[in-house]
């Protein structure tokens, strides 16, 4: 057996598996259902039917199956031989009832060959407040069928999971988005700070006193940019992106880069493993950091936002005096439903995205092809910084790899951020990948973006653009 961590893949060579999640249950562990979506190549269902589970244990067309439950274990079996040729992917899902995955212990998922009964693949999986998960799934490539890891949380149950790859119900619950959630300072900003008063030292008996030495002259303070809208925000928002505005051109000023322009386009992941980082917050504290980065570097102060997770979105553009209201209208997660036939989205408030569009996989690459088609439909003096922001679990590695090597030659630098310790894939070793002219891609990865001081964060985020923009001019790619 062999024992995969979280989004690596194996090849199945056996035409049947069965699925077993399992876990210890216990007094207050919740009981979990295990479900299964068939998907089309888009990563949508093809229809309701294509979602088996409890309440619909059988597909059309005999190929999966839920096999039911006992203590501590819930199993599914796929025919893989039998599978129709529109089937890309199954997505091997659950639900927790009775609380969030994080409260169970042992979770994990064996992937058995289904006629000998031997034990193919074991994943062991953390989690936190997510209610449905996607463990794995079985997908096909080049005629054969393999089993990725995958482990992504969603915190809002099977009803929102399965909405985002393409199910519906009647009955859906309001929309998060129409509760505007208060988006807290973020602990990381640093206050003005005051210098206390040295402690008064008495001055020795007979000691003659020294020569005046004269103060030294301090460095003027790097030019900060003050755009339109700054003054309708909310006093304490204001003071933040002040001091925000200054420690970006501080670090610029590090790297020889001291008032220079670009526009700035942000993308956030909106993938079903970044749930928990929305309802706590941390992304809006992302967006208002990151608001102080255009704030600074573009004329206009403006910023171009996209989303993404199977499918990419454009957001309307932020402008900073509409930041509180553009993090309450787009900051958010999406409509949620089950069955029931498609509906019109309710509770959408204009210019917001309908999220079960968006969907719940990780899909760079589109984002990516988007983006380099908006920077070349929109040609701007100025080069293009894309700030992009995602937890990881990247396994479209050709295809983001092809998108960034064509991107080479175009005015645009990537810099990625990644949220946590997931794996981030190609994007990883971009900084050490030869056979390009300039070096057009910038990563890190951070535990926790929430504890890391705005200093920090600038100097890590800003530390290649302006060697990037040298490199750009010398090779042509930018006047």
């Amino acid at each position: 057996m062999t024992t995969l961590s979280k989004g690596a893949n194996l090849q199945v060579e056996a035409a049947s598996v069965r699925v077993v999640l399992g876990w210890r249950p216990g007094p207050g562990v919740p009981d979990l259902d295990a479900s299964a979506l068939l998907l089309a190549g888009g990563g949508r269902v093809r229809s309701d039917g294509d979602f088996v589970f409890y309440n619909q244990p059988v597909h059309a067309s005999g190929a999966v199956r839920h096999l039911g439950k006992r203590p501590g274990a819930d199993a599914l079996e796929v025919n893989l031989a039998a599978l129709e040729p529109g089937v890309e992917r199954v997505a091997l899902c659950a639900s927790a009832d009775g609380g969030t995955f994080g409260r169970v212990p042992g979770l994990h998922l064996l992937l058995l060959d289904a006629g000998s009964g031997v034990e193919l693949v074991r994943f062991e999986m953390t989690a936190g407040p997510e209610t449905a998960f996607v463990s794995g799934e079985l997908y096909r490539r080049a005629g054969v069928w393999k089993f990725r890891a995958v482990g992504q949380g969603y915190a809002s149950g099977l009803a929102g999971l399965a909405t985002d790859f393409g199910i519906t119900v009647d009955d859906a619950p309001a929309p998060a988005a129409t509760v505007p959630a208060p988006v807290p300072a973020p602990a990381t900003v640093p206050a003005p700070a005051t210098v206390p008063a040295p402690a008064a030292v008495p001055a020795p008996v007979a000691v003659p006193t020294p020569a005046a030495v004269p103060a030294p002259v301090p460095a003027p303070a790097p030019a900060v940019r003050m755009v339109k809208g700054e003054e309708r925000l909310p006093e304490d928002m204001r003071g933040r992106l002040s001091l925000r505005k200054q420690q970006v051109a501080v670090s610029l000023g590090k790297n020889g880069a001291a008032g220079v322009t670009a526009r700035v386009v942000l993308v956030l992941d909106a993938s079903g493993s970044m749930s928990a980082l929305y309802s706590r917050g941390t992304v809006a504290s992302v967006v208002e950091r990151m608001a102080a980065v255009a704030a600074q570097l573009d004329d206009d102060g403006e910023m171009q936002a996209w989303t993404f997770a199977t499918n990419p979105a454009r957001l309307p553009d932020l402008a900073v005096g509409d930041l509180p209201e553009w993090l309450r209208l787009h900051v958010r997660v999406g409509q949620m439903s089950l069955f029931g036939r498609r509906k019109a989205p309710r509770g959408l408030l204009p210019g917001q995205v309908d999220m079960r569009q968006v969907g719940f996989q990780n899909e760079e690459q589109k984002v990516i092809a988007e983006v380099r088609a908006y920077v070349r439909d929109h040609p701007a003096a100025a080069p293009t910084l894309v700030l992009f922001f995602s937890d990881g679990g990247v396994y479209r590695n050709a295809e983001i790899e092809r998108e960034l090597r064509e991107a080479v030659e175009e005015p645009v630098f990537w810099q990625f951020v990644g949220l946590g310790r997931a794996g981030f894939g190609v994007l990883e070793r971009f900084d050490t990948m030869p056979g390009r002219r300039v070096d057009n891609v910038g990563f890190f990865a951070v535990d926790d973006i929430d504890r890391l001081s705005d200093a920090e964060l600038y100097d890590r985020l800003l530390s290649e653009f302006p060697s990037w923009l040298g490199e750009a001019r010398r090779a042509g790619i930018l006047r």
